[in-house]
């Protein structure tokens, strides 16, 4: 926080056509993904403690999508949705979900360089709530796909990924008593599976255990 309060400073400082203000500008975004680096072990590490509740699947997506309008339409990517007409309510934490759907429209947007689809649906079974995402883009070698969720490691170029994100969202999903797949094919895309227990199921079951 201090190095980027203190590189804001001299920006405001510098002439735009200094050739210093694109050295500042550099600066700037390191700091950022420094910060995003290390936020992301410590949610690794040290997972904050917060009380569940019941949360609105299809709202969170809507939400997220709302943050991510104007880097989608920049991109060329279209977003097609399925949303169930009745939203699954699951029991959970609504930021750490907020993050899964974040990590998981990010990385398909950089899977999607020239543009393509970005498809989301969600519904609700006996198994719980199940949310698919899915993209058109360049899909993940078969080589690599059981490694997708070891920290540190991506199939993205240098200095456009940390690794992190598919760690953090296996986390997330495991902590909320879901699951995750994934299914690629080099060159036509991939979709992840996810499933979360419905907000009702859990209370049942906690109930019931209460009572044993």
């Amino acid at each position: 926080t201090g190095i980027s309060s203190f590189v804001q400073m001299l920006m405001q400082g510098t002439e735009p056509d200094d050739p210093k203000a694109q050295v500042l500008e550099k600066i700037e975004r390191q700091t950022f993904r420094a910060a995003k680096i290390v936020n992301g072990l410590l949610n690794l590490a040290r997972p904050a403690q917060v009380d569940s509740g019941p949360v609105d699947v299809n709202a969170v997506i809507n939400d997220v999508l709302s943050l991510l309008e104007h880097q989608m339409r920049t991109g060329r990517i279209q977003v097609r949705k399925e949303l169930a007409s009745t939203a699954p309510v699951v029991l959970g934490i609504e930021y750490k979900l907020q993050q899964v759907f974040l990590n998981l429209f990010l990385n398909a947007r950089d899977a999607m360089p020239k543009g393509g689809w970005l498809s989301i649906a969600t519904r609700a079974t006996a198994d719980g709530a199940t949310i698919e995402v899915g993209d058109t883009g360049s899909g993940i070698p078969p080589d690599q796909l059981s490694r997708i969720y070891d920290p540190f490691f991506t199939t993205k170029d240098i200095g456009k990924g940390t690794g992190l994100g598919l760690s953090i969202t296996y986390g997330i999903v495991q902590e909320h008593g879901g699951t995750i797949a994934c299914d690629s094919e080099t060159g036509q895309g991939t979709r992840f599976t996810l499933t979360l227990p419905l907000a009702a199921a859990r209370s049942t079951s906690a109930s019931l255990n209460r009572q044993a």
